[in-house]
C-alpha cells in the first residue's frame, strides 16, 4: 500500500513546501527540523496500522484501559541522509530498538553507477516490524540493496518504508524487490527522473543540505 501525503492538505505540506524551497535550504538547522517533523507524522499515520493491546494503567483517582503497541518496531535508517527523518521516528518510538546502514552511489560516468552498502549495525530482526527511511528514493536500488543487508539479521514480519520524496520509478522498482506486503509512506511523488537519476523537482541533496556537503 502506497500513502502519498501530498494528496491531502495539511501542516505537512508546508513542513515538505520549506524543505524544498531554495532560500529556506540555507538554513541547515531548519532543514533538518523540517525532516524530523515530518517523519513525526509519518510515525503517527503509520502508527494506526500496527498492532495494539489493551492494559490497564492506574491513575491517582482509578484505572484507565489504554491501548499499547504489542511490540516495538525497528527503525532502520540509510546514512547519513535518513538520521533526520530517524530522530523524528525515534521522538514517537522512543522504546524501539534501530539500525543504520551506510550506502552510497559509485559513479563510473554521470548516468551510470552502482550502490554499495558497506557498514551495517542492527538488532535481530525476525518476528519484528522493519521501518527503513531515507528521505529521497529514486531510482529505489539503495533501499532494496539496504533491506537485502538487513536480512542477515533475520526476517521481519513486515516492512514499513517512509520517505519524504519518492518517483514513480523507484516505487515500482521496490514492488519487484520488497514483500508484497510492504507499506510505503511518502510525503510526494514527484513524476520526473533525470537520466542521472535526480528527482525533479525534488529538493536535491538531502545529506548535503543536512550536514553540508562532502567532497
Amino acid at each position: 500500500m502506497i500513502y502519498d501525503f501530498s494528496k491531502t492538505n495539511s501542516i505537512f505540506s508546508t513542513f515538505l513546501g520549506e524543505l524544498r524551497d531554495i532560500e529556506v535550504q540555507k538554513d541547515s538547522m531548519r532543514f533538518r527540523r523540517n525532516l524530523e517533523r515530518m517523519s513525526e507524522i509519518l510515525g503517527y499515520e503509520l502508527s494506526k496500522k500496527l498492532d495494539y493491546e489493551t492494559v490497564e494503567i492506574t491513575t491517582p483517582l482509578g484505572i484507565a484501559p489504554t491501548a499499547v503497541l504489542k511490540s516495538q518496531p525497528v527503525l532502520a535508517t540509510i546514512l547519513r541522509a535518513g538520521l533526520g527523518m530517524h530522530m523524528g521516528l525515534l521522538n514517537y518510538f522512543d522504546k524501539a530498538e534501530s539500525a543504520f546502514v551506510s550506502a552510497y552511489r559509485k559513479h563510473s560516468t554521470a548516468e551510470e553507477f552502482e550502490v554499495y552498502v558497506e557498514y551495517l549495525a542492527a538488532p535481530k530482526l525476525d518476528g519484528k516490524v522493519l521501518i527503513i527511511n531515507d528521505p529521497m528514493l529514486a531510482t529505489g536500488s539503495s533501499m532494496a540493496l539496504v533491506y537485502k543487508a538487513l536480512l542477515r539479521q533475520g526476517k521481519p514480519s513486515k516492512i514499513i518504508i517512509v520517505s519524504a520524496i519518492a518517483s514513480p520509478e523507484s516505487l515500482e522498482y521496490l514492488k519487484n524487490h520488497l514483500p508484497d506486503t510492504t507499506d510505503y509512506y511518502i510525503g510526494a511523488i514527484d513524476k520526473e527522473l533525470t537520466a542521472q537519476s535526480y528527482i525533479v523537482p525534488g529538493l536535491g541533496d538531502a545529506g548535503d543540505l543536512a550536514y553540508g556537503e562532502k567532497f
